[in-house]
């Protein structure tokens, strides 16, 4: 797992240099705009390098831990893995992905949902409803619960829709004791252990 986290790590370091570099030529002239709202400057420099930077680190840190508990998965299961099922109950999309299939359970692994699009229900909903349809039972397990109210209800719906088809929904640290009695390997301490690892580098350089 160590060698996953530095992959990416190091990944996502390439990625934020380059960026920076990028953005020492864009073109600044909306800074005015942000200085009509009451934003120097400065301040907007900050604002945009953050703003920036911080998709790609969001985006890789859902993928690292997804792809990290796909492992623990993996590792109590070599027979597992990702796979795809035929959309029964429409056209679009043509498919739809399983992270990992262990035996007939069919889990989606998400590190967290802060979605507020009510057609996200409507996409979620028929993709439960085709994965019960091909035999397997539906699992959501997503580590890391939204905090704003209207993102809050998608997922309350989200959740019915799952207990509706008689599917499991986790969350939060019930989506971390899920990984550990399924696959016998505590994601969150394995995390935990590397993340200090990184702070103790950090200090002693």
């Amino acid at each position: 797992m160590g060698t996953l986290a530095d992959e990416y790590a190091n990944n996502l370091g390439e990625k934020i240099i380059a960026r920076k570099e990028e953005m020492k030529k864009d073109d600044n002239s909306h800074y005015l705009i942000y200085r009509v709202l009451g934003i120097s400057n400065n301040e907007g420099m900050l604002i945009d390098k953050y703003q920036n930077t911080g998709r790609f680190l969001y985006k890789y840190a859902g993928s690292f831990l997804e792809e990290a508990a796909s492992l623990c998965l993996f590792f109590a299961n070599s027979q597992g893995g990702k796979t795809t099922v035929e959309n029964t109950e429409g056209i679009k999309p043509k498919t739809f992905e399983i992270d990992f299939l262990n035996g007939n359970d069919a889990v989606e692994l998400k590190w967290r949902d802060a979605t507020t699009d009510g057609d996200h229900i409507t996409k979620e909903h028929t993709r439960v409803m085709v994965i019960k349809k091909h035999g397997y039972n539906p699992i959501r397990v997503m580590f890391y619960y939204p905090q704003r109210e209207q993102a809050i209800k998608i997922q309350k719906t989200l959740k019915t829709i799952y207990s509706a088809v008689d599917g499991e929904y986790y969350s939060g640290d019930d989506a971390w004791d899920y990984i550990t009695k399924i696959s016998g390997y505590d994601l969150k301490l394995i995390l935990t252990e590397i993340a200090e690892r990184r702070d103790n580098e950090k200090t002693n350089n």
